[in-house]
């Protein structure tokens, strides 16, 4: 139970968002640099960059068109590894974003393989023949919407792309290809990286056969792709051979580490975790997308923990309530909320309890919500393809907020997504003198975390107790906490069934033994004590 990355904290930075350092309105390396000494301030362990990487931004850099260089929107080689220097000597490790799934369309591996069916890379991508109708060879949906294969005159074939036409996959039957990928791998090991975030992963393999994938009975999405059971486009088991290749490479090197993005729900995800993680010789925790939906119950929270303790009782896993794919959980769960700084509070004490590795997304540290935008102000593939139905992605990825300047200090010119009046309220400088701000109060329960040994390794046991509210005991080494939450924009009242006290940055009030909880509150007391509503 050594390991850095068991009991870290992370905090995700979206690159084009966080600070522009150059003046043409898009965030950088040089940027993320400057700004390192927030991150390093809040007491966290690690930072996770979303992709960097050379590519024609068709997605925002998840379609690479070179593995092995930095887009020069972010800045060079040299600025990565002095990004790097600089989060090592504050104590940060550095985990960047791994997309292996697929590159873009513009990768000179696609471009000679789309030349024709006999050359040396011919084999790097999935391709198929057409039906005789000479519609695609089976029905899988691409999850950005239409098929999930276009067609290359050039070789009378189709190949697949599981999201943008712009994404084709790689095709990792081909050991070639696997070589390649860990060769990239290696490139940003031997350049001093800590770890990856692995884009994707359970979409690696596909079936050989090319199977139909059969209905999906239980979908209410307004989306095509959820009409289906993806069975034999993604989840394949052959994924955990080269998940072990990874790891032998990985462990070739001290303290890396690597977490898997499952791209599913429900034991779905739960059963992928726990595949993907048995063991010594697999990733080396994952995370599924459970805590970033609008469920806000005890008994979703409850469930979901639960459920990879008890189903997966080998596995690490991840938890995240925000990221660069889905609206601010401030958003989300307003309307079980008093206020919006109220439950941000509750947020980053109930996340910050959870067993586990846990990762925060910029902006969360001050209570940021999602962004509104307007039909012409998008950028984000599927937002212009169905909207208003989906609204996309760029309402979580506007540019992060430090001060009362132009552009909340982001940048000198125009932002490549707009910084809106809400936003810009909630801006770092402001709260950084405040001991009732959202900002202080992600530092003292981080710094919390920190001291309490139950919190970063300790078992979990949940309470029985009736919505809304949520408690556990996490236990370690002789001591043990109860980490309370009222789940709710009423307050509660909770009776202990003996003597305790409250510690850390509670948000609650004991007089003998009757708890208070305001609305959104939560409190954490010294010892495992019985409660009763």
């Amino acid at each position: 139970m050594t390991e850095w990355w068991r009991d870290a904290v992370i905090y995700q930075i979206y690159p084009r968002s966080f600070q522009d350092s150059n003046g043409d309105g898009i965030g950088d390396l040089p940027g993320i640099t400057r700004r390192l000494d927030h991150v390093a301030s809040l007491g966290v362990d690690a930072i996770w960059l979303s992709p960097i990487f050379t590519s024609p931004m068709k997605d925002m850099g998840y379609d690479v068109s070179d593995y092995c260089d930095i887009d020069p929107l972010f800045g060079t080689l040299a600025d990565f590894d002095a990004m790097v220097a600089r989060a090592h000597a504050l104590g940060l490790k550095v985990i960047i974003d791994q997309v292996l799934s697929h590159s873009s369309d513009r990768h000179p591996w696609f471009a000679q393989s789309r030349a024709s069916r006999d050359n040396d890379r011919a084999d790097w991508y999935v391709w198929a023949d057409p039906n005789p109708d000479g519609t695609p060879p089976n029905n899988w949906p691409s999850v950005f919407g239409g098929p999930a294969w276009e067609w290359e005159p050039r070789r009378r074939q189709y190949y697949l792309h599981n999201f943008l036409i712009e994404q084709p996959d790689l095709n990792l039957w081909n050991r070639e290809v696997q070589d390649a990928l860990l060769d990239t791998m290696r490139f940003w090991l031997d350049r001093g990286v800590d770890g990856f975030r692995l884009d994707t992963v359970n979409f690696y393999f596909h079936d050989a056969r090319l199977r139909d994938n059969p209905p999906n009975p239980d979908n209410a999405a307004p989306d095509t792709y959820n009409m289906q059971r993806h069975v034999y486009s993604k989840n394949r088991p052959e994924n955990i051979a080269f998940l072990k290749r990874m790891r032998r490479l990985t462990d070739r090197y001290d303290a890396r580490m690597m977490v898997g993005e499952v791209g599913e729900s429900g034991d779905t995800s739960i059963r992928i975790m726990a595949e993907y993680t048995a063991g010594t010789d697999r990733l080396h925790m994952c995370y599924s997308f459970e805590m970033l939906s609008h469920q806000f119950t005890a008994r979703h929270f409850r469930h979901t923990i639960e459920g990879v303790h008890q189903k997966a009782p080998d596995s690490h896993a991840c938890w995240s309530f925000s990221n660069h794919d889905v609206f601010r959980h401030v958003t989300r769960w307003l309307p079980h909320a008093e206020s919006p700084e109220a439950l941000a509070r509750q947020a980053a004490a109930m996340l910050l309890s959870f067993p586990g590795t846990i990762c925060l997304y910029q902006g969360e540290e001050l209570g940021q919500t999602e962004t509104e935008l307007l039909y012409e102000e998008l950028t984000d593939p599927p937002a212009l393809r169905f909207w208003p139905e989906i609204k996309g992605r760029d309402g979580c990825r506007t540019p992060m907020v430090w001060d009362n300047s132009e552009n909340a200090g982001f940048s000198t010119a125009r932002p490549w997504l707009p910084v809106k009046r809400p936003q810009a309220a909630r801006h770092a400088a402001g709260q950084a003198a405040d001991n009732d701000s959202v900002l202080s109060a992600y530092r003292a329960t981080i710094a919390f975390r920190k001291a309490q040994m139950p919190l970063r390794v300790g078992q979990t046991s949940f309470l029985d107790l009736p919505e809304p509210i949520l408690a556990f005991y996490r236990g370690a080494e002789g001591q043990a906490l109860t980490c309370v939450f009222n789940l709710s924009a009423a307050p509660a009242a909770l009776t202990l069934a003996e003597d305790a006290a409250l510690v850390g940055p509670s948000r609650a009030t004991l007089s003998g033994r009757a708890l208070d909880l305001p609305p959104n509150g939560f409190a954490w007391l010294d010892r495992a004590v019985g409660l009763s509503a």
